[in-house]
């Protein structure tokens, strides 16, 4: 990181470049970290996140829309495709917003310490989230109890990303 100089004083200036270098540090920690986890933070098939989905169209559209190549935008390491101009600008204005509860792995799965992939066709929106699960009938299990599953997720993600296996 750059030096950041306000010219007040030395010992300003000796404070920034302090709390910038603490910064970075940390900043690089969280970076490895991540990249020690047995799978990517967000679920990726073919090349993208989510097989492709458009995850705003959940949203907007509530629908399952395969998004395109052309529509394609980078973040978080992920290649995120939509459907059209606007899905992806309104991605790109906010990702959090849109972004999938567990980096778009199932989350039934994900309550239970397990790691799994999903499909597209069996989401949920909740309080203003994203929601994806392995199959229609873990979708039913997820829908029974959903407050406490959700508790359980959280306190289960991310550490389950370094888990052995990857449910199919």
């Amino acid at each position: 990181m750059g030096l950041l100089t306000l010219g007040f004083s030395n010992s300003i200036s000796a404070s920034v470049t302090q709390n910038s270098s603490t910064f970075g540090s940390v900043l690089s920690q969280d970076i490895a970290q991540a990249d020690l986890t047995r799978f990517p933070a967000y679920y990726t098939e073919n090349g993208a996140a989510l097989d492709g989905q458009d995850v705003v169209a959940y949203f907007t559209q509530s629908a399952s829309v395969q998004g395109n190549s052309q529509y394609s935008y980078q973040w978080k390491g992920s290649t995120w495709l939509f459907s059209n101009t606007a899905n992806r600008d309104l991605f790109a204005a906010n990702p959090e917003k849109y972004a999938p509860q567990y980096g778009g792995y199932c989350a039934k799965a994900a309550a239970g310490g397990v790691l799994a992939t999903t499909v597209p066709t069996a989401w949920n929106l909740r309080d203003g989230k994203l929601y994806l699960n392995y199959s229609a009938d873990a979708q039913k299990e997820w829908k029974q109890d959903t407050a406490n599953k959700i508790a359980k997720a959280n306190a289960n993600w991310p550490r389950i990303l370094d888990n052995e296996t990857l449910k199919q």
